[in-house]
């Protein structure tokens, strides 16, 4: 039981660091996406987008009409 449990505990450990690798990645990507040329255009762009369509959650079925 105690080796599981210890390999659980590694395991649980591992991901924590692959997840907080990912994000600094993420947040690294998005300061140098920062500093490109036009980034507020595109995000105002995004934004107009949003607005525009309608959201993808929207067009969805509820998972009991899937399911039959």
């Amino acid at each position: 039981m105690k080796n599981k449990l210890d390999a659980v505990v590694r395991v649980t450990q591992h991901l924590l660091n692959e997840i907080t690798q990912v994000k600094d990645l993420a947040i690294g990507t998005l300061q140098t996406i920062k500093h490109m040329p036009d980034y507020g255009k595109a995000i105002e762009a995004l934004k107009k987008d949003v607005v525009e369509k309608p959201s993808e959650t929207e067009k969805t079925e509820p998972l009991e009409t899937l399911s039959n």
